[in-house]
């Protein structure tokens, strides 16, 4: 199976690119293998700083809902790929930098909520869709980004914010044109490449040490509830309701 993301590696920088047209939904297995490939580059001696981008439409659209309304069971393994993504980001002894653009969603909030750096296109925006999609998860890495109330308000109504909002609240370090987006998010790279690489890992964790609470505990907690929305026929109404491209009737 064709795995769901590009990489390269030189000078000290690894870019891994999301390449799973239309959406960068991924499966269950999608999951997996990007955790994987995370973890890996984590312990690669010619890797000092990751990058994670996408081609195509946006960033990524999260987990694939088709796959999920097929076979529901399938969510055990999807919560645990997703964290395995997450936590790979989040601990890595490698700066881990964020490139989005169009739409973040689901899964892409995570990926960026447990990233070090973010740098976003003008045309990015954030959103958490899990309510709408009968699933919870996601809320402790947007509250990384952006302030509880504005983390409600999002899960809440599953409205959108765009870059610059994003800026405002201090989530993204830089908003640039989508043509500069990659060169951004590799000066910010090469900087940090160019420094010690035994000092730049003390440094992260170190300040992942000093963080209110436990990231991937938080999100442990929220995985739980979506296993109980599961159990929900609200749940399976909502993932019918976006395959079939109609409102949901509850």
């Amino acid at each position: 199976m064709t795995q769901p993301f590009k990489l390269a590696i030189a000078n000290g920088v690894a870019e891994l690119v999301f390449d799973k047209p239309p959406v960068n939904a991924f499966t269950s297995q999608g999951w997996a293998d990007i955790a994987a490939e995370i973890e890996a580059l984590g312990r690669n001696d010619d890797v000092n700083v990751i990058i994670i981008a996408a081609e195509g439409r946006g960033f990524c659209a999260g987990v694939d809902i088709k796959e999920l309304d097929a076979d529901d069971s399938l969510i055990v393994r999807v919560n645990k790929g997703n964290y395995d993504t997450f936590e790979a980001i989040h601990r890595n002894p490698k700066p881990v930098i964020v490139a989005v653009h169009g739409f973040v969603l689901g899964g892409g909030i995570g990926i960026s909520g447990a990233a070090d750096i973010i740098i976003a296109s003008e045309c990015a925006s954030f959103g958490v869709p899990e309510v709408d999609r009968g699933a919870m998860g996601g809320g402790a890495h947007l509250q990384r980004m952006f302030p509880v109330q504005k983390v409600r308000y999002m899960y809440f109504t599953g409205d959108m914010i765009d870059a610059r909002e994003a800026y405002r609240l201090g989530a993204v370090e830089r908003v640039v044109p989508r043509d500069q987006l990659m060169d951004n998010a590799r000066e910010i790279a090469a900087k940090i490449a160019a420094k010690s690489p035994n000092m730049i890992a003390l440094a992260k964790e170190a300040l992942t040490g000093i963080e209110d609470g436990n990231l991937e505990d938080k999100y442990r907690w929220e995985q739980g509830f979506t296993l109980q929305a599961y159990t929900s026929p609200d749940s399976a109404e909502t993932r019918r309701a976006f395959v079939e491209k109609r409102d949901a009737n509850f």
